[in-house]
This record gives structure tokens, sequence and C-alpha cells, in this order.
């Protein structure tokens, strides 16, 4: 039994098997599959996607965002995720590449205890001369954003998040290989186990296509000297 999504209550998550779903949307990349996805599962099925060969590829859904109460008074949670459980200190890495078509737009890294504590990295859309890199952290029901502009066209990213206790550092790279500092946070409500995955959704716009081509879930996280 599940919520409304769009009421901040959870979403019945279903499992998807590593076949093509939905409509015919064929893999926009070809790189080698690092990440057994069938573990992975889905929070809010967008009716337009694949799997195929390790690629997740996607078409979100109109009106989809995560957000809590903070300024904007909205509560949403019907954003499209493929998570998978995981129990201790992490790290995942994603390679995204997104054509956005409408502000807001966006893509990238999920974490998530519940509707009201969760993290969310991604690159974001404003216009065709502006993206936002940006973090937002929900704590017991309120969200708060962080970003940084880039001007220049922006239509591929490498996202990291790396977990150690209750505290995670997050990171981007533009080949995945050298890594800059987004955010380092901290959860309140997590205990042990979490949901992680990728994450897209079209908070104003009528949806865009994105793709992962690399997700890359490790059970052992960083050290704390190295974060």
């Amino acid at each position: 039994m599940s919520d409304d999504p769009n009421t901040g209550g959870d979403t019945s998550i279903r499992h998807v098997p590593a076949r093509f779903q939905g409509s015919d949307l064929p893999p926009m990349s070809g790189l080698e599959e690092v990440q057994n996805l069938s573990a992975f599962e889905w929070f809010s099925e967008p009716k337009e996607f694949s799997l195929i060969t390790g690629t997740l590829s996607m078409r979100t859904e109109a009106e989809t965002d995560f957000w809590q109460r903070t300024h904007y008074s909205i509560q949403r949670d019907n954003g499209h995720c493929f998570l998978k459980t995981i129990s201790g200190d992490f790290t995942i890495s994603t390679h995204t590449s997104f054509s956005p078509e409408a502000q807001y737009d966006q893509c990238g890294l999920f974490a998530r205890v519940d509707s009201e504590n969760w993290i969310k990295c991604s690159s974001e859309f404003e216009h065709s001369s502006l993206s936002r890199l940006g973090t937002v952290v929900t704590n017991l029901g309120y969200s708060d954003w962080s970003s940084q502009d880039i001007t220049t066209p922006l239509s591929s990213i490498w996202f990291r998040l790396s977990r150690e206790g209750n505290d995670f550092l997050i990171e981007q790279s533009s080949d995945g290989e050298s890594w800059e500092q987004m955010r380092v946070t901290h959860l309140h409500q997590v205990k042990d186990a979490l949901k992680v995955g990728v994450y897209a959704c079209s908070p104003v716009g009528n949806g865009f296509r994105c793709s992962f081509n690399h997700i890359e879930l490790n059970s052992n996280a960083r050290s704390k000297k190295e974060m």
C-alpha cells in the first residue's frame, strides 16, 4: 500500500527486471556495465524507460519533484528514482547524460531514508546559457538547497556520494577521475539501512530525456582522511 506522492508520503517501490520496459526508448550510450542493476527498484516509476546492458534511460514525467516545505511552501515526493537498499558506509557514483527541455529539469544521485529525510545532488537546467550543480538536503521535513552556477553548456557529468556514519560527502567530476567537492552534510534520522541510487524529475516542464550509463555502488566508503 502506498501514499499519494504529492502529499509527502512514500510511494511504493516495485522491482523491475533488467529488460526493456515502457515505450520504445533505446539506451543513449554504451559504457561498459559496472554494476548489476537487478537489485535496484523503482520509486515512482516513469512511463518511458529502458534498462539495457547496464544503461538506464528514461523520459521524466511532468510536475515531478522532490522538495519539502522550505521557502516554497510545497511538498513534492514524486520524482523518479532507481534505488537499492544498503546498510552501513558506501560510495556510489554515476555518469549521466541529459537533454533538458524546461527550467529545473534535473538528474543525478539520491539517498533516501523516507519522504522527509533524504539527499539529492544533480545538474539542474535554468536556460540555454545557465545550469546549476546543486545539492538538496532534507532533514526532519525541511529542505535546504546549495548550488553553483555553470555558464557553459552542460549535457553530461559525473556525481559521487559517500557515506560515513550519518555524514555524507557529495562530489562532481567532468571525467570521472578528478573530483571536486560540492558539499559535506549530515542526515539526522538515518540509522543503518537506506535507499540509494539515481534520480530524475521535471518540476515545471513536460519531461526530458536522460540516461545513466555508469552506476557503481560499493559498500566500502572512503575514509575520513580522504573525505
